[in-house]
């Protein structure tokens, strides 16, 4: 045995600090999307409704299927129809916000007390029936102004007062951040709660990107959140009107915008914080469906390949075209990414030569198709030769 100049114990005493640093992954199923819905606006049947709608859009819009609305190949096709359905039937939304800021507006106090209790008991009883969507949760005031702070941390308390707990799958979203300092006092008022609150930060604002010392912000941000943190979520229209844009050029395939999302990522990475892009505000309604439909698709699918697996919905109709570009984005891509899979467990080599992290993102993307319907459990394993336990493992890096 070779002769070392190391003992064990000083090496263990030298790297055990390390231990605390480690990649951490986004906890649990991430959604597609985030579907906000103004709180005047929420009740009992909301998520049905949603889902129902998107399927009479489908019935009056593409009876004969979504293939030539959306340019999308006949094999494809056949199958995204028929998911896309059964997903607007079973589960049309995968996380919703009741909104109490820009698309709720400014309301008498009197009313948005009354809209954050009665919103509470509706979320209660979804609860009680197993009726709640997978993840959800409220959207507050910024704390722009102390007459916005003061209302949305009201709003809040009210309606964790009537709701009473706060479940696995609740989150609160925080807009308009500008300085660690908001982060800061968000944790101290959460943690007044007593309650295990988190929440996810909107990036809307050149300051939540960029401090005014020149310095990354979001990286300080989620340090300020001490753990609370779960989500950065990119706001198109607040962002890129910061950045001087005018409203033509106010959209989510802007070179501003694609710039923010990479810092995003880059702050995000390795913190077990998940990434969601914005929204567009063309709608599929009117006359103007199919042209709503094919903006909103190519931007989905655009997010997509740019790596953020969530966005905005602001309408039922975009439930549709939001499922086709997920469910299409996997379907494409299953047989080259099956292969890939498999040669990197086999070590077979080939003409690519994956690296672990390769892997780890391929497992992941099997996963995530899963979780939103895209494939089945029976279709990965014929196509990867893994279960989901094994998948899991690769996800993990075990």
């Amino acid at each position: 045995m070779p002769r070392t100049s190391l003992s064990p114990e000083a090496v263990r005493a030298a790297t055990a600090r390390l231990s605390e640093v480690e990649d951490r992954a986004p906890a649990g199923r991430q959604p597609v999307h985030t579907c906000y819905v103004p709180a005047d606006r929420v009740g009992p049947a909301t998520v049905g409704d949603w889902g129902a709608q998107a399927l009479a859009a489908l019935d009056d819009h593409a009876p004969d299927g979504l293939a030539d609305v959306l340019g999308l190949a006949p094999d494809v096709a056949r199958v995204v129809d028929g998911r896309v359905r059964a997903k607007l039937a079973a589960e049309p939304v995968e996380d919703l916000r009741i909104d109490f800021e820009d698309g709720y507006g400014v309301r008498s106090d009197a009313e948005e007390d009354a809209d954050a209790e009665r919103t509470a008991l509706v979320v209660r009883d979804w609860l009680r029936d197993g009726a709640a969507p997978p993840r959800f949760g409220l959207r507050m005031k910024s704390f722009d102004t102390r007459s916005s702070r003061d209302r949305g941390i009201r709003t809040l308390d009210v309606f964790l007062t009537a709701l009473g707990e706060a479940p696995e799958a609740f989150v609160i979203t925080f807009p308009k951040v500008t300085s660690v300092a908001q982060v800061e006092v968000l944790g101290d008022v959460l943690d007044l709660f007593g309650l295990p609150l988190r929440f996810e930060i909107q990036v809307e604002t050149t300051r939540s990107i960029v401090d005014p010392r020149g310095r990354l912000a979001l990286p300080q941000f989620i340090e300020a959140g001490r753990g609370r943190v779960t989500g950065l979520h990119f706001g198109t229209y607040d962002y890129t009107a910061g950045c001087g844009l005018g409203a033509a050029h106010q959209h989510l395939a802007h070179g501003a915008c694609d710039f923010a999302r990479n810092v995003m990522q880059v702050s995000g990475a390795g913190t077990g914080v998940a990434l969601s892009d914005g929204s567009t505000n063309v709608l599929p309604v009117g006359e103007n469906v199919h042209e709503g439909w094919r903006t909103h698709y190519g931007l989905v699918r655009r997010s997509l390949a740019h790596g953020f697996y969530q966005g905005w919905d602001l309408h039922p109709a975009q439930l549709v075209t939001r499922y086709a570009a997920v469910h299409a984005f996997y379907l494409e891509g299953v047989d080259a990414d099956a292969r890939r899979l498999k040669a990197y467990v086999e070590r077979a080599g080939g003409s690519v030569l994956d690296e672990p992290a390769t892997a780890q993102a391929l497992s992941t993307s099997f996963l995530r198709a899963l979780d939103c319907g895209a494939l089945e459990e029976d279709e990965v394993r014929r196509a990867t030769g893994l279960s989901v336990t094994d998948l899991q493992a690769l996800a993990r890096r075990e």
